[in-house]
């Protein structure tokens, strides 16, 4: 209290009397702090006022939203709330098994394989059993014994139909993702990662990187619409770039995309600010304009079109070439199977990838992810229905891909007839993803699906291509597992009669029965 008044005594007197040398600097001191928190608490709370009013003001007097309107200010919690309302749910409210598009059950499924630590749990399943739709594998009573089981052998693609046949060694593999929608990074750790695992690695139709290359693993090099990294200056097809992609030994395979199960009819989008100048190039396209492909390719119009192109593109490349779409009913495999009889198993695709309307994608309009194209669970048995009837199951290996992120799923996939199991999102919870749903953003925080340098940096190359290369080969370890409980002595002897389908009376029905074979096969049996 005294050096406290003996400091106000010295200023007051205006320098008349000098304080003792000691109390000088205290008395400036403490003034001058006691000063500079008041003129800044002053201006906070100016700020704040001025804020405040100029936030009133402009909700008050737009008229684009009617609660800013009519509750100025306030109002805005409301907006706010809204938006980060998924996010609540996701941690918080929903509960293990009914989030979407993937619950939490199923995201912890791969985080713990891409962790290396097992799918084990304990207390009992979450899973419903009883819920309309569930998969139930059928248990055989004498299960394959340890000394009994066989690895699952690869499979030929393309063999004796093209100059340089791709021997597939995994069940499971990268589905199509473009570089542009996911970004440098992410390229890089799945490259790696598939090549630690013997899996292929899809493009998707952004174009072949260097990325892509830089792991070693087998290439699948997509033809979207578009036609990136193989256009010409019209958007045509340039022959020389086509021979170059196809001179790298990594590129086992070409796929033409047809279309893609979040969005049948529509074509790639690739917002501007993802358009970087690296990816302008590969693609061939002007930067920060966005990048939106054509709804089918301009020179595919027939079916007919469609197995001319395949067998151009085998000759020019000599690697086997597939096909990729969304189905929306028999029309479509039906009429292929006849037009291949017609003209020649030369024309045939070497593989055809069923992708599922429940399919995801970095950018797509609601209303045809809503609403347009098979779910896989219908889209893949048809087309397997018509590969076998028309007896060409041998000659075109059928690959499925729609929220195929867990072994049960894939399982499923191949007692359906599938040969192999593309799956995008299930390597992007490998890499990291949250499920932040903020991929056509540029703001993934994860930093899978972003453009932004600070946002990449989270994601750690070195680290994440062993969970990729984790996932993929725990993947084909587990479906192995559930073959060996159904009896069989490896996946590929997974037929329909191994699964069971939850009916909406609660009862369950075998999947032959559901989807018999076709009359034609058994004939050829």
């Amino acid at each position: 209290g005294r050096l406290r008044r003996a400091a106000v005594v010295v200023v007051d007197c205006g320098g008349a009397g000098a304080p003792p040398p000691g109390l000088r600097g205290i008395s400036m001191d403490w003034d001058w702090m006691q000063f500079m928190k008041a003129g800044l608490g002053t201006l906070a709370a100016i700020a704040l006022v001025v804020a405040l009013f100029v936030m009133f003001v402009r909700d008050v007097t737009q008229k684009q939203h009617t609660v800013l309107r009519n509750f100025p200010v306030i109002g805005r919690f409301r907006y706010w709330f809204e938006e980060l309302g998924e996010y609540f749910r996701q941690y918080f409210f929903a509960n293990d098994r009914e989030e979407m598009p993937f619950n939490r059950s199923t995201r912890s499924w791969v985080y713990r394989l891409a962790k290396n630590e097992g799918g084990v749990i304990g207390f009992g399943s979450t899973y419903d059993l009883h819920a309309p739709g569930a998969l139930i594998f059928v248990n055989a009573p004498f299960p394959v014994l340890e000394s009994d089981r066989l690895p699952t052998p690869p499979l030929v693609i393309g063999e004796g139909w093209c100059r340089t046949p791709f021997t597939a060694r995994s069940v499971v593999n990268v589905s199509g993702m473009s570089f542009g929608a996911i970004s440098e990074p992410a390229v890089r750790a799945l490259s790696r990662g598939a090549k630690e695992a013997g899996c292929w690695m899809d493009t998707g139709e952004g174009g072949l990187s260097p990325f892509h290359l830089e792991g070693g693993c087998d290439v699948i090099m997509q033809i979207g619409t578009a036609k990136y990294g193989v256009r010409d200056a019209r958007g045509g097809y340039d022959e020389a770039k086509i021979r170059e992609i196809a001179a790298h030994e990594s590129v086992r395979a070409f796929e033409i995309k047809l279309s893609q199960g979040a969005k049948p009819g529509k074509g790639g989008v690739l917002p501007a600010a993802k358009v970087t100048p690296l990816i302008a190039r590969i693609r061939g396209i002007p930067v920060g304009e966005d990048s939106i492909s054509p709804n089918r390719h301009t020179d595919i119009a027939s079916m007919d079109d469609l197995l001319d192109r395949i067998a151009w593109l085998r000759d020019l490349t000599g690697k086997p070439v597939g096909v990729k779409t969304a189905i929306g009913g028999r029309y479509f495999a039906n009429e292929m199977t006849e037009r291949i009889l017609a003209r020649g198993l030369e024309f045939a695709p070497d593989f055809f990838v069923v992708d599922g309307g429940e399919g995801g994608s970095g950018a797509a309009p609601q209303a045809l992810a809503d609403h347009v194209g098979l779910s896989i669970d219908e889209a893949l048995p048809r087309v397997a229905d018509a590969l076998v009837a028309a007896g060409l199951k041998p000659r075109i290996r059928l690959i499925a891909s729609g929220k195929l992120v867990t072994s049960a799923r894939a399982a499923w996939a191949l007692c359906c007839g599938a040969d192999f199991v593309n799956t995008a999102r299930g390597f992007m919870f490998a890499l990291g993803c949250i499920q932040a749903l903020r991929c056509h953003t540029n703001t993934c925080p994860t930093g899978i699906t972003t453009h932004n340098p600070r946002l990449q940096r989270g994601l750690v190359v070195e680290e994440k291509y062993l969970r990729v290369a984790h996932y993929a080969l725990n993947m084909n370890k587990e479906i192995d597992m559930i073959a060996h409980s159904c009896g069989v002595r490896h996946a590929r002897e997974l037929e329909r009669r191994h699964v069971r389908l939850v009916q909406p009376t609660g009862g369950t029905i075998a999947l032959d029965v559901l989807y018999p074979m076709p009359v034609a096969a058994r004939a050829r049996a």
